[in-house]
Formats: structure tokens, C-alpha cells, sequence
């Protein structure tokens, strides 16, 4: 199911043909560096996860969803974005991640822009949020390129490799995504 397109990329849902790609940059350590899972990620891992996203639905509260980032050139996986619609249903948390590769060439911001116009208009969400590690800089750029409100900096919040490491918080209202593109 294709969920959203850009410029260059067809946001759809995994499937069980995207393993490998997805296998290599979970597995890469500048990848997984401010993210929620362990390295090294096993194959099985991430064959349940293809088989989970087969057969899950968009959009269900208190559950995530993941979506891949095709590249129309290429046909190839090269990264994902996921979210979470909060128990209200009309709210929703966002998670990026790019392959090396891809990093630094506005993938980011074109496949969480098309995410983010997913989520306001097709799912009509009222608010999306997005935490990031305060030391994972092109993360929060792009979150204020996209538009979104720095709304709190929790300090040592979290455990990351044995240390205690900080987040920001970053929001968008519906209405604010809807300003911004009637200025584009």
C-alpha cells in the first residue's frame, strides 16, 4: 500500500522483499547511533518485523506503524518512518531513520514531509510529535526545516549506552502544517 509520494520517494508499506535492505542499515552503527535498537539487529528480527508489517493496519491507536522509503529511481528501500497514533486517535508520535547513503541529500526531510501530509490529511491528525537525542543535530535541523516547535529538552532522561543522555521534544499542530503549505 502506498501511503504517500514525493519528489523521489513512494512512502508504502514493507514487505517481506525489503529484508535485506532494511537488515543493512539496521545493522550500521552510525544508523542505529540515536536509535531504539540494539546492534547487532538479527536477520530473524528483521523477518518478523517484514511479516508483522505485512499484515498490519496504518493508523490504529496505541499501536506503531511502520512505512518504508522507496526510491522511485531505483526501486530501493533506503530508509523508513514510523509513527504512533496515540490511544486518542488524533494524535500521533514520528521516528526517521535513512541509510548512510541517503543521509545529507534532503531524503529526510522530503520522506518526513510526505509522512507528515499522510498524517494531517489523510488521517485528519490533530497533532504530531517527534523526540530526538539533543546530540543528534541533523535530526533536530530537520525537524525545524519541517516546522516543528521546539517544545521541551528533557535532560538525562534516558539511559543510551550506559550514560544518561538528553531529548528534545518537537511538535506540529495541524493547523500549523496546513499554514505553512498554503505558503509553498
Amino acid at each position: 500500500m502506498i501511503l504517500a509520494q514525493t519528489e523521489r520517494l513512494l512512502l508504502r508499506s514493507f514487505n517481506r522483499h525489503d529484508i535485506e535492505p532494511f537488515f543493512a542499515y539496521r545493522n550500521d552503527p552510525v544508523v542505529a547511533r540515536y536509535q531504539g535498537w540494539d546492534i547487532p539487529f538479527p536477520l530473524e528480527r528483521a523477518t518478523e518485523f517484514m511479516i508483522a508489517m505485512e499484515t498490519a493496519t496504518p493508523g490504529v491507536p496505541g499501536e506503531w506503524y511502520q512505512v518504508a522509503f522507496e526510491e522511485k529511481a531505483t526501486g530501493t528501500v533506503i530508509g523508513d518512518c514510523a509513527f504512533e497514533t496515540r490511544p486518542s486517535g488524533i494524535q500521533a508520535q514520528i521516528g526517521y531513520t535513512l541509510a548512510r547513503p541517503y543521509q545529507q541529500q534532503g531524503y529526510g526531510s522530503e520522506g518526513v514531509r510526505g509522512l507528515l501530509e499522510y498524517l494531517f490529511v489523510t488521517l485528519n491528525m490533530h497533532r504530531v510529535s517527534a523526540y530526538c537525542d539533543t546530540r543528534n543535530e541533523p535530526s533536530w535541523r530537520l525537524l525545524h526545516k519541517l516546522g516543528f516547535r521546539l517544545e521541551g529538552h528533557y535532560v538525562d532522561n534516558y539511559r543510551d549506552q550506559g550514560a544518561w543522555a538528553s531529548e528534545y521534544q518537537y511538535a506540529m499542530l495541524q493547523r500549523e502544517w496546513e499554514a505553512r503549505q498554503a505558503k509553498i
